[in-house]
């Protein structure tokens, strides 16, 4: 009998996050009461939805057939090191260069490199990261930041 491996393998890793995060936050953080909840209720309330998750997603794939696709690397690099160009930016260049460099690290995930699209996704989120937390929240956050 085939198993959807794809899935299995998905519920297993989603199962796992959650069960980390919830007994993570059970034995670190104070869980409080319903009435009063301590700063441990939502990650592990987080946690307990995720390990859920998890089994919904597993168990029921070893009663059905699948495909086990190839799986690209080169997305999950880009995103990452997007994340890592965001970090590596934020503090000297400030808020909006770290978002536009994590955008262009990102979008090497795309087989097809469009630099219309990428600019607009760029001035599209410089203008919604202004609006948001400089003129909505008014957040000390550093939009703009020259190290030099």
């Amino acid at each position: 009998m085939k198993r959807d491996y794809q899935d299995i393998i998905t519920g297993a890793l989603v199962l796992a996050a959650g069960g980390f995060i919830a007994a993570y936050a059970a034995s670190n953080y104070d869980l409080g009461t319903l009435r009063r909840m301590g700063a441990g209720a939502f990650p592990f309330g987080v946690g307990v939805v995720l390990f859920v998750l998890g089994l919904l997603i597993g168990i029921p794939a070893f009663f059905r057939g699948g495909t086990f696709q190839t799986i690209s690397v080169r997305p999950a690099v880009a995103v990452l090191g997007g994340i890592v160009v965001f970090a590596l930016l934020v503090r000297p260049f400030g808020l909006i260069p770290a978002v536009c460099g994590l955008i262009l690290a990102a979008s090497i995930a795309e087989k097809t490199f469009r630099p219309v699209a990428i600019a607009g996704v760029c001035a599209t989120m410089a203008v919604l990261i202004f609006l948001i937390f400089r003129l909505a929240l008014n957040l000390p956050l550093a939009m703009f930041r020259w190290p030099f």
